[in-house]
């Protein structure tokens, strides 16, 4: 590894000639200058790593040195040494970009921690969370053989995630081929447990059951609302756990999260079930039954979520909360954004605002459309990173920090989550039967039953039979479903894609936050 290169500027750089030599020995190139200018024209010739400053030198101060450094080079990290106490001082080195802020007289190891901090951070964590990982793999492993109920499932996953964006940042590739195969594992026992479990959630033959899509708004969102304190239920369609994790921090800007919860999207994790069963307040096959006119199935004509809004409002009449003052508002391209910016501070008249947002849906279609989305999110990581830089510059966002101010509630939520599908599995069915990766329903499926989670009797899942002898099929954890038809071409185009509707961690449990203004 090449020596880390120091340049200490100091008028009295004389008299740090042993800070200079505990440095060395400790493994630094120290270069000397006396002067901010001195210090600027060697910035641009010679390639340094960190920067010590004093604050206080002739000719030139240090911030004004330091702003002239951020011009030539604003990656590099400046280390402001002063007498000088003064708060006012202080923030205006903090608000020019310094990395650390030293009070002199400063002793050889503060400066050393501080170097260590800036240069040696990103690999100290590494090693850290490599080595944290090792001792917390062996209870990660028993806490999925100790046949885990719904919540110790929830936990687990939370607890994968914070490995997953730990792991993140380590540089240890060995480190993370562990990592996924004990998540691909957890995968491969969660879905055993829903097979077993799911029916009895569903059927009401189990109170001891986690919310679902269905129970979500009276359970989770209207406990939350109270007279003058505006709530906005904000559901940003196909938002998965880690990448509700990626954004948050962007909320913490503005909010405080007073709790960070899951609940569990009801089969077929997909839009047209989870997301009317989230606003009608039940499972698809009440909804078929209550709205005949409403419902449309998988292989009909039409729009499946045009009646999110009339579905909410007989929910509330349903549970006494006719009265309340609700809005709805649907942004499904960028225009609609723009006009809820606009209208944002209208809706904090209202007792509780729905914005159902479409962006991560979209990202995750248009990903497996296009090339250069292959390219911008070929994994997690890349799917995360985008997800977090679309909600930075979102209308959402510009819309929210306008009534950060504002004494409101905010309840965030999702639909459901998607999982990306690396295993093909072949399956045969007749005309009707439909095309998603995920699930399937039909006449006459033909399947490996290893594969998939089957629903002879669709009503025991909660659904609607969408003709006689129709079945529902599950994929479960990455699998993706094909036909034999052209297989190898469509195995090879949708490999490796997010994809929605089976049973996995990521499709199912999904976040639910509640927050006020901070």
């Amino acid at each position: 590894m090449s020596l880390a290169k120091i340049l200490w500027v100091d008028d009295e750089i004389e008299s740090l000639q042993s800070q200079k030599m505990f440095l060395e020995n400790k493994g630094y190139d120290v270069h000397t200058l006396t002067n901010g200018f001195d210090a600027i024209d060697y910035i641009k010739e010679n390639i340094v790593d960190v920067v010590l400053m004093d604050e206080s030198m002739p000719g030139i101060t240090g911030l004004e040195t330091l702003a002239k450094i951020k011009e030539v080079n604003s990656s590099i990290p400046v280390v402001l040494i002063t007498k000088n106490e003064t708060e006012n001082l202080m923030d205006e080195a903090i608000g020019s970009q310094i990395s650390d802020y030293l009070i002199k007289p400063v002793n050889p190891n503060q400066v050393w921690l501080s170097l260590k901090k800036i240069i040696d951070n990103r690999r100290l964590v590494a090693e850290r969370t490599t080595t944290a990982y090792q001792q917390q793999f062996r209870n990660l492993f028993m806490a999925l053989n100790a046949n885990p109920d719904y919540n110790e499932w929830m936990g687990i996953y939370k607890n994968l995630v914070y490995w997953e964006l730990s792991l993140q940042r380590s540089d240890s590739p060995e480190m993370q081929e562990v990592f996924h195969t004990q998540k691909a594992e957890a995968n491969t026992e969660f879905f055993k447990y829903i097979s077993r479990n799911y029916a009895s959630w569903v059927s009401g033959k189990t109170g001891n059951k986690p919310v679902l899509s269905h129970t979500l708004v009276r359970e989770k969102v209207l406990p939350q609302v109270e007279k003058g304190v505006p709530t906005f239920f904000i559901l940003i369609d196909n938002l998965r756990f880690d990448q509700w994790r990626a954004i948050q921090p962007i909320f913490a800007e503005s909010f405080r999260v007073v709790e960070e919860d899951t609940f569990y999207a009801i089969l077929p994790t997909a839009t047209h079930y989870a997301r009317n069963a989230i606003f009608a307040g039940m499972l698809p096959i009440d909804i078929e039954k209550k709205f005949p006119q409403h419902w449309k199935n998988d292989d009909e004509e039409g729009g499946k979520n045009l009646n999110e809004e009339a579905f909410f409002r007989a929910q509330l009449a349903s549970l006494g909360e006719g009265s309340m003052r609700v809005s709805y508002t649907k942004v499904l391209n960028n225009q609609a954004g723009l006009e809820l910016v606009a209208n944002i501070h209208n809706l904090l008249n209202n007792d509780l605002n729905v914005i159902v947002y479409n962006f991560v849906d979209m990202l995750s279609h248009a990903r497996t459309e296009m090339e250069v989305l292959k390219e911008l999110a070929g994994d997690e990581v890349s799917y995360r990173s985008i997800t977090t830089s679309w909600f930075e510059h979102s209308p959402l966002h510009q819309a929210l920090k306008k009534i950060a101010d504002k004494n409101i509630k905010i309840v965030l939520a999702t639909d459901h989550g998607s999982v990306r599908v690396k295993t093909p599995a072949k399956v045969v069915g007749d005309k009707q039967t439909t095309t998603n990766l995920r699930y399937k329903h039909g006449r006459n499926l033909n399947y490996e039953k290893r594969d998939v989670l089957a629903f002879r009797e669709p009503k025991e899942a909660g659904l609607p039979s969408p003709s006689v002898n129709s079945s529902y099929i599950f994929a479960g954890e990455d699998t993706f479903l094909c036909y034999p038809n052209n297989y190898n071409h469509y195995v090879n185009y949708y490999r490796n894609t997010f994809q929605h509707g089976g049973v996995s961690l990521e499709e199912m449990i999904v976040p639910v936050v509640t927050m006020v203004k901070k």
